[in-house]
């Protein structure tokens, strides 16, 4: 079972707790975009096998709204973080180049 810390409140909460929202820190496209854009926003995502940032939301909690770094192979959690931030933190990156040496972080446009 992915068990979860929810940055806001502290609560180590389990996946019935929450909602998970998809991917993390990509850029939404909306009206007034070329149809393109919004082709990409609603279909094009990573599915990557290893390191992977997801949103998610503590519904029986808080109910706000976090990113959380996993690896998809392992289901090991690295970390949480809020959601206002645009890039993960400096040090949860650095743990997850400690645990898996290549790792390199996409911004993501």
């Amino acid at each position: 079972m992915l068990i979860l810390q929810c940055p806001y409140c502290g609560v180590m909460a389990d996946e019935t707790e929450l909602h998970a929202g998809g991917e993390a820190h990509i850029k939404r496209f909306g009206p007034g975009s070329s149809d393109e854009e919004f082709e990409g926003y609603m279909f094009g995502r990573e599915n990557p096998k290893g390191v992977h940032f997801e949103r998610w939301r503590h519904v029986n909690g808080c109910g706000k709204w976090f990113h959380a770094a996993r690896d998809t192979n392992t289901m090991e959690v690295f970390g949480t973080y809020t959601a206002q931030t645009s890039t993960p933190p400096e040090d949860l990156l650095a743990q997850i180049r400690d645990k898996r040496p290549g790792f390199k972080w996409r911004e993501f446009s």
